[in-house]
């Protein structure tokens, strides 16, 4: 792979590479789209890990995501100082450390936009309705063998691929910008290396594939067989980026809940700090947002350093799509980040908060999925009922416009698959009621 074409700045559908703009450059453009976009302003009633509560904040989709973009706009940018000086034909080019940025800065913003409601029970509750409700095993035979793994192994990833590349709205980044937002660059019909972290689960479907191959010959990544690439160097920042706020962020959450005891927090942030880690100076903030804060603060700094550091020795391996790890399980506090998962999915991720949700969401995704695949199937390749009509006038008129556009079952299913994971929480939960006969105008 080389750095000029990683960094196509062509979209999707573009015959020709337009000139780099140094002012405002297209990386800068994706990012702008992003944050004015339907589908970015929807994480803000999305749920992170817990559902809001009443008494205090807690991080939700969109929250979440600003922070990883935040880290990694510092991460890119750290990396475009090292390529810059390294591949002085870049600057040449107009490239700046400000273009790595925004690129990293704009996929990390994204990387969750294809995430259902509920978080990962969202997910979870798209693919075993199909495989688990009597209705979602009626398609099986109406579809193609690889269009059944992707509908049976719902991915947030390549439903995320589906928003940025416009495949129904106007978003169309960058070439670079979705290169560096696959982390999973392979389809879910493809046999998976062990041991590559990029083939752990798979990142488009099958009707993208077309898109998929154009965007990988575009950034001549490299293959690795039918159906599979390396990934974009960028994406391990991005991957980076995340890894690093839910370590860290997700546990300042526990805490600030106390499901967490702050002394616990202040020792595992203190192995990721180091030498820089104070007790005398954190006891002059009385507050306990304010310690949280400078604690958060100060790892977040460390962890990107290293993180950098790793990025810079394994260059050239990532160039050659040799490296596949993520880059925090080679950093000096990978042994704490690991202590803090621990901690996590003990104290917070299988709280009753949590699984409360969790077993909601699977509820509420699993009768939206029923009502409205099987009311398009019939209105579409049957004859519908009255109740199926109705249930298909609840859908906003874009939703109706895509359906009357489709060729196949498959097709048909994804555009209501388009339709519930692009849901927030507060409007599946409404959905189910009034579907349930719950919550009737008055």
């Amino acid at each position: 792979m080389n750095w000029i074409r990683l960094l196509s700045h062509k979209r999707p559908g573009e015959r020709k590479l337009p000139a780099h703009d140094a002012t405002r450059s297209r990386f800068e453009q994706d990012f702008d789209r992003i944050v004015f976009s339907h589908p970015f302003r929807k994480l803000q009633d999305k749920t992170q890990v817990f559902p809001l509560p009443e008494d205090d904040f807690v991080h939700t989709r969109l929250t979440h995501s600003l922070e990883v973009s935040s880290v990694g706009r510092s991460l890119g940018k750290s990396a475009g100082a090292f390529l810059l000086k390294k591949y002085p034909e870049l600057r040449k080019r107009g490239y700046s450390v400000h273009d790595f940025g925004a690129i990293v800065g704009a996929a990390a913003l994204a990387h969750d936009m294809g995430n259902p409601p509920f978080g990962h029970s969202g997910e979870d509750g798209i693919s075993s309705f199909f495989l688990t409700n009597k209705k979602g095993r009626f398609f099986k035979d109406k579809v193609t063998e690889k269009e059944w793994k992707d509908l049976t192994t719902f991915e947030g990833n390549a439903q995320g691929i589906r928003i940025l590349s416009g495949k129904n709205n106007g978003l169309r980044v960058t070439y670079a910008t979705l290169g560096a937002f696959t982390k999973y660059p392979i389809s879910s019909s493809t046999d998976k290396e062990s041991g590559r972290k990029s083939q752990k689960k798979f990142g488009y479907y099958q009707s993208d594939h077309s898109l998929f191959s154009e965007l990988a010959s575009e950034l001549e990544l490299v293959k690795l067989g039918e159906g599979k690439w390396s990934r974009h160097p960028l994406a391990f920042l991005v991957e980076a980026a995340d890894d690093i706020c839910y370590h860290v962020i997700d546990l300042e959450d526990g805490c600030r809940l106390g499901l967490v005891g702050f002394e616990e927090f202040k020792h595992l942030l203190a192995e990721i700090i180091g030498d820089d880690f104070s007790d005398k100076k954190l006891n002059r903030v009385s507050s306990l947002n304010g310690k949280l804060g400078i604690l958060r603060a100060m790892a977040i700094n460390q962890l990107v350093a290293q993180c950098s550091n790793i990025f810079q020795d394994k260059e050239a391996e990532l160039m050659r799509g040799s490296f596949d790890a993520d880059l925090t399980s080679l950093i000096p506090s990978s042994e704490a980040l690991n202590k803090i998962m621990d901690l996590s999915i003990s104290k917070i991720y299988r709280s009753k908060l949590v699984l409360e949700k969790e077993a909601g969401g699977f509820e509420v995704i699993d009768h939206l999925m029923e009502a409205f695949a099987t009311a398009a199937y019939f209105r579409y390749f049957e004859s519908p009922s009255l109740r199926q009509k109705s249930t298909l006038r609840l859908l906003p008129e874009e939703y109706e416009v895509l359906l009357n556009r489709q060729n196949s079952v498959y097709e048909m299913l994804q555009v209501i698959i388009d339709f519930i994971s692009g849901l927030t929480d507060s409007h599946a939960v409404r959905l189910y009621q009034i579907l349930k006969g719950f919550r009737l105008p008055v």
